[in-house]
Formats: structure tokens, sequence, C-alpha cells
């Protein structure tokens, strides 16, 4: 079969996925299509866990033996990399966590015992929209039932789009925290960021993006977004399970309760 000039080699990309040499139904090779839950991992990436294993395998910056420098390298190069994947002006702004659902969960969280001027109170209020993924919308839930926060969101139009006809009723001078997808996992709607950030920015707002379904299809800056949090996932990007991403503005993190990201 002749490859098309400009096109993608399909045969070749399944060779990178072992699962898909799975025989289902009738004789009939495995198709998968929900990559927006959890995307298979290549060969590549399993080849790379294998030799972890087996050669390298320690508890990181717990030991003094040669397997646990090189483990603990291993981790810190893994930091080094993200920070460069994302844009990040200092690797110390990484956050490793289990999967975004927990990155969300540490910004909420910290949020809710953090003093002044970032402290989430019954005189404040928490914005969200109405396309969120559960992960980005119970973490808020949550912290607006413990400490009384009022829950706000932005709903859709008809197209799939958010309705910011009223950004300036949604986001006052109360609100605390702005937190949104930035491309949707139903709708594939890719979200105005500008616009949001530069609202939250205009009363003093912090913003944080779930980026788990744009860090595998799009450029990812956190400085061009000028958010104060972003969170995404390995699971959704060809990396294995249990393994998501935190990142945070340094002078944020330094000033925010630290027993929040004690996964740094």
């Amino acid at each position: 079969m002749t490859q098309l000039p400009g096109l993608l080699d399909a045969e070749a990309l399944r060779k990178d996925f072992p699962i898909l040499d799975r025989v289902l139904h009738d004789g009939k090779k495995l198709v998968y299509l929900d990559n927006a839950a959890t995307s298979q991992t290549p060969r590549q990436v399993l080849d790379v866990l294998a030799e972890y294993y087996e050669q390298h395998n320690a508890n990181v910056h717990r030991g003094v033996h040669v397997l646990a420098e090189e483990a603990t390298a291993l981790y810190e190069g893994a930091r080094d990399k993200v920070a460069e994947f994302i844009n990040a002006p200092s690797r110390d702004e990484v956050i490793f966590t289990k999967n975004a659902s927990e990155s969300l969960n540490l910004v909420a969280n910290m949020l809710g015992w953090a003093d002044e001027p970032y402290r989430v109170d019954h005189e404040t209020e928490i914005v969200i929209t109405e396309m969120e993924h559960h992960s980005n919308i119970v973490p808020w839930q949550l912290l607006a039932q413990r400490t009384g926060a009022k829950l706000k969101w932005f709903g859709l139009t008809d197209d799939g789009r958010l309705d910011l006809s009223n950004i300036d009723e949604i986001i006052t001078e109360k609100t605390k925290i702005v937190s949104f997808v930035l491309v949707s996992n139903i709708l594939g709607t890719v979200n105005p960021v500008e616009a949001i950030v530069r609202r939250a920015q205009e009363v003093g707002a912090l913003v944080c993006i779930d980026a788990s379904q744009a860090a595998p299809h799009m450029p990812m800056d956190v400085q061009a977004l000028q958010a104060d949090f972003v969170a995404f996932t390995g699971h959704k990007m060809c990396g294995p399970t249990g393994i998501g991403v935190l990142w945070g503005r340094q002078e944020l993190l330094e000033d925010l309760p630290r027993s929040s990201a004690a996964a740094r």
C-alpha cells in the first residue's frame, strides 16, 4: 500500500502499540477509539518501564547506594523534561502526582487552608464551568461545602462553547479561584483562556487550568497561558497510569501550605 505524502502511516503507528495486535470479535484486530479517557502505551514506554524495573528499581531520595542514586537521577531527570515540555520557568514548579484528579484536589486543599489573600471561605466564590470533568468539579464542590464559599459556573452556548456574555457577573471581586478545562473531553471545545484569565486577574482571582486533554494534542506553554496552576495526567498522553503533574507558580507554591504539596 502506497503512503501518500503528508499523511500519517497508520500501520507504522499501530506497530508502536502492542495491544493493537490483539484479535477480537471473529478475528478482527483491535481498534481503540477511547483516547479521551486513556491512551494506550507504546512499545517505547513499555521498554523504558521494563528497563527501570530490571536495572534501576529503588526508592527515590531515600538511599545512597547505586540503585537509589540511579532511580533518583531518573526521577529528577523526568522533572526536568516535564519543565521543558511545558516551558516552566523553574523545575521546582513541577509537582508529581498520581493523576490530574490529585493535582486539582491539591490546589483545592491548599486554598482551603491558606492564609489571606488566597484563603477560600464563606465570603468568597469559586468559579468553574458546565463542561468540566468530575475531576474539576468535585474538589471545588467539597471545598465550597467545607468552607461555605459560593460555587458558580459558566454555562454553555448552543454550539458547545462557554457562554462568556456575563463574565463580569460570574467572576467578581469575591472570586478567589477560577478553574476550567482547556480542552473539553466531551465536546472537544478549546476554551478562550486569554479572556478568562484577563477577567480573573482584574479581580485578583487565581486561575487553575485542567490541561488533561490539551497536553497530548497541542503545545503546552504555562507562561503563555498565564495561569497560576496547570494540571495534566500521563495516562492520556501515552504514559503509564499513576503519573500526573501539577504545575504552579513558584511564589504561590512558597506562600501556600506546604503540606499539601508534599509530592514535590
